[in-house]
């Protein structure tokens, strides 16, 4: 007959040269293993429902006298006294007697355990963040290169940004990132401005609350559309309220000051200023020009991938806009302004800053201000709405109603007499008498 183990003899069973089996006499099934390097373990040897034998390994040996015995429920997998062990055992042994399988069920959940754990490390927020920059925004998004900075990505080669949101939630399961985090994290670009990002301006705004909740939101978006998440976190979050539209016009001195300014901020960024003011495009459009985009002809040619409404948008370059593009110095490679021929330029806050300073006291404005004016300014000295939509690629308003309905290569003429109306007044010192409008603009 098997005798029962006892808690001083499993402590006290030695290795052998071969691994050895000692069978629990007062457990039927439950057996010591004692490795010939002289680790223990429990195992259960018991017949499946179709009556093969079968073994399952219960956990490690638990005999430390001078620890306490652990206070939890034994399960497998776990550091088992006897006690424990043959209480496990008992539960096992009720599974089987319905016809369950427990060997089989560990299997399958140990399986389901490595999958899930496969899972959440190729789901962490970092591989989710660079996969939606790469594959989703990049393509898609006309100012991705943002969004890679405020998820903690640099858009150039996508490398970590320091102390910035990939930097604190690169590891986690995106799976685990809640509504609380969301909350939390555009509270504080509100605050402080978004992790890793060097503030522009002081003071608690709504926009970079906004512009974090809206990336984070389509980042959790796309995750959902994969099935990578159950419910976008975002979606319990208030969205930051939309700020006031911008009316800010520079006056006919200002947009002297801004002239002679840009005369002295230096090239090639003075150029690219001066075109804001002519042309009315936007800063990436403007600073992102490349030599193929321009003809002999003077028109510059922007593809839709590089506008807002993703509609190619054709400009009708002004004598004075060719002229500055003329003189400025030609650099070796596509880009139009450039200082080192690899990149176009960058670094408009600081250029804005030395802008600022050469203007002297002038309210405080933006260079996406420069659009609006020359919109404004255009309407002012009798261009059509519609003129001036095409003119800005835009396609609401009268664009999208009374002039929709003609075919966009129409209004060429319009717009070129348009934009050269705007660059002689620009260029008249903004005092003289108003140019009268060409026919047909």
């Amino acid at each position: 007959m098997t005798k029962a183990l006892t808690a001083a003899a499993v402590r006290l069973a030695k290795p052998g040269n071969e691994r050895r089996e000692i069978a629990d006499g007062a457990c039927p099934g439950l057996n010591l293993i004692i490795q010939p390097s002289g680790a223990k373990s429990w195992a259960l040897r018991f017949r499946r429902p179709d009556g093969r034998p079968a073994k399952l390994t219960l956990g490690s040996v638990f005999d430390n006298e001078k620890k306490a015995e652990p206070n939890t429920a034994p399960t497998i997998g776990g550091h088992l006294t006897l006690a424990a062990a043959r209480r496990l055992v008992g539960e096992l042994r009720h599974e089987i007697a319905q016809g369950r399988d427990p060997a089989a069920a560990h299997l399958a959940d140990k399986r389901h355990r490595t999958v899930i754990a496969a899972h959440n490390a190729s789901n962490t927020y970092e591989a989710a963040a660079r996969d939606y920059i790469e594959h989703y925004a990049q393509p898609r998004i006309r100012r991705w290169r943002e969004q890679a900075h405020l998820l903690g990505l640099r858009p150039d080669d996508l490398t970590v940004i320091p102390k910035s949101l990939v930097d604190r939630w690169g590891a986690r399961p995106v799976t685990e990132i809640d509504g609380h985090d969301i909350h939390s994290i555009v509270d504080e670009c509100r605050q402080r401005g978004a992790p890793g990002i060097a503030r522009r301006a002081e003071g608690p705004t709504e926009s970079r609350a906004r512009a974090m909740f809206s990336c984070l939101s389509r980042l959790f978006g796309r995750l959902l559309q994969q099935r990578r998440i159950e419910t976008n976190p975002c979606a319990s979050v208030h969205r930051p309220e939309a700020g006031q539209a911008r009316d800010r016009v520079l006056t006919r001195d200002e947009i002297a000051k801004f002239w002679t300014a840009s005369d002295k901020v230096g090239e090639p960024f003075g150029a690219a200023l001066k075109l804001l003011l002519i042309t009315g495009a936007r800063l990436n459009e403007v600073s992102r020009m490349t030599r193929a985009e321009l003809n002999d002809d003077g028109v510059w040619s922007i593809p839709g991938a590089r506008t807002k409404n993703r509609k190619p948008h054709i400009v009708p370059l002004p004598p004075l806009a060719r002229n500055i593009l003329a003189n400025l110095p030609r650099i070796e490679g596509g880009w139009v302004f450039t200082t080192t021929g690899n990149t176009p330029i960058s670094g408009w806050s600081k250029i804005k800053a030395r802008l600022d300073g050469l203007m002297g006291d002038v309210p405080h404005w933006r260079l996406h201000d420069l659009r609006r004016t020359c919109a404004t300014g255009m309407a002012e000295i009798g261009v059509a709405p519609h003129i001036v939509e095409a003119v800005l690629n835009h396609i609401s308003g009268a664009k999208a109603s009374v002039a929709g309905v003609y075919n966009r290569a129409a209004y060429a003429a319009e717009k070129k007499a348009a934009l050269e109306r705007w660059a002689a007044y620009i260029e008249s010192g903004h005092h003289g008498t108003v140019i009268p409008l060409r026919k047909g603009g």
